[in-house]
């Protein structure tokens, strides 16, 4: 099976987010009142080919864990759906 692949990887609790404070700073200035709370994070997308959404689950945690992120000061949120099929 392939599933397409989106993980969400944003800095742990308690970690500066440089990035988020700079935007944050900077919103009212743009008249945006109101927003809090912003951080900065990343998005990576692809396509993996398991033997089942398990199977593809635990391959893209190692990946995750191996190269991905950082596990030292990065989460991850992992969302799969099994990729369309095209007819032929």
């Amino acid at each position: 099976m392939v599933f397409e692949v989106v993980v969400e990887v944003r800095l742990r609790a308690g970690i500066a987010d440089p990035q988020g404070a700079t935007i944050e700073r900077a919103l009212p200035a743009l008249g945006f009142e109101g927003v809090d709370g912003v951080s900065v994070g990343k998005s990576i997308r692809f396509t993996v080919q398991a033997q089942d959404e398990p199977a593809a689950h635990a391959l893209v945690t190692d990946l995750c864990h191996r190269f991905l992120t950082n596990p030292v000061i990065e989460d991850s949120e992992i969302s799969l759906t099994a990729a369309a099929t095209t007819a032929n």
